[in-house]
């Protein structure tokens, strides 16, 4: 069994970056199960699930981090 997450996405504040960042994270690849823009202290939540933690971990340090608009992230791992 492989290992899920939750990650809680702020970005920047401006009108279109929650949209321009939910598109970027759909074009992440298989690992990205959901993407989701919610109301409240995040914008975004994305579910991951992948076979190891560092997999999720290059993922969100590596590519999401890298994304123009990503703010601060949350990463919960689910048991």
């Amino acid at each position: 069994m492989g290992v899920k997450a939750f990650v809680l996405i702020q970005t920047e504040i401006e009108a279109a970056r929650t949209a321009e960042v939910a598109a970027a994270l759909k074009k992440l690849g298989r690992k990205i199960q959901s993407v989701d823009c919610v109301t409240g202290p995040y914008d975004i939540i994305v579910v991951i699930e992948a076979e190891t933690l560092e997999e999720i971990d290059v993922l969100v340090t590596d590519k999401i981090h890298a994304i123009t608009g990503v703010h601060r992230t949350v990463t919960c791992l689910a048991t």
